[in-house]
């Protein structure tokens, strides 16, 4: 069987690190803008993957250089994990399955994103040994990679195939989706059989 892990929101917290880097360099530090009738904000602590909900930005672009532009390493490399013991809890899962099944991780990366996701995951000492980086356009290769998806993202939750496992990884951003199989730590991967 192919198990298929989501970085984000599973493995990795970015949206802690998105608030908490947004604060830094555009509430803090009020960035001297050309513009003067517009001022950054948070409008709301992250509690979903709209970003624009609750950081106020001037427009899709900035907030496109704020993630994969101008602090991307910040950002995907230096998040903290989801949980205290992740990766611990990760690697003995991953150690005690690999023999009899296909581990792979999986994340929605775009440009310079990618080699601060390899950063992330190699800082923490994670031993898996497939990643698989994918796009709203490399979307459907995904799931002809994998069996099973663990992951927190709303929308692979609700639109996966229905000839593929799909394991929730609750979160904030994901209490209000039914899913029947669900886990709130990677310590409850050990309960399942694959």
């Amino acid at each position: 069987m192919r198990i298929a892990v989501d970085i984000n929101g599973v493995l990795r917290d970015t949206l802690t690190k998105i608030q908490q880097v947004y604060e830094r360099w555009y509430i803090d530090n009020q960035i001297k803008q050309e513009d003067e009738s517009f001022e950054y904000e948070i409008i709301s602590p992250l509690t979903s993957l709209e970003i624009r909900e609750h950081l106020k930005f001037k427009d899709d672009d900035e907030l496109y250089d704020f993630l994969y532009v101008d602090h991307t390493m910040e950002i995907f490399a230096h998040s903290p994990s989801a949980e205290m013991n992740t990766f611990v809890d990760f690697n003995e899962f991953y150690l005690e399955n690999r023999d009899n099944h296909d581990i792979l991780l999986v994340s929605d990366e775009i440009g310079k994103s990618k080699p601060a996701t390899l950063f992330f995951i190699s800082k923490f000492g994670c031993q898996v040994e497939k990643i698989k980086f994918y796009s709203k356009v490399t979307l459907s290769s995904l799931w002809d990679e994998l069996d099973v998806l663990i992951t927190a993202n709303p929308e692979l939750i609700l639109n996966h195939p229905e000839d593929k496992k799909v394991i929730k990884f609750n979160t904030i951003y994901n209490s209000n989706i039914d899913c029947k199989t669900y886990i709130s730590n990677i310590k409850e991967l050990k309960e399942f059989k694959f």
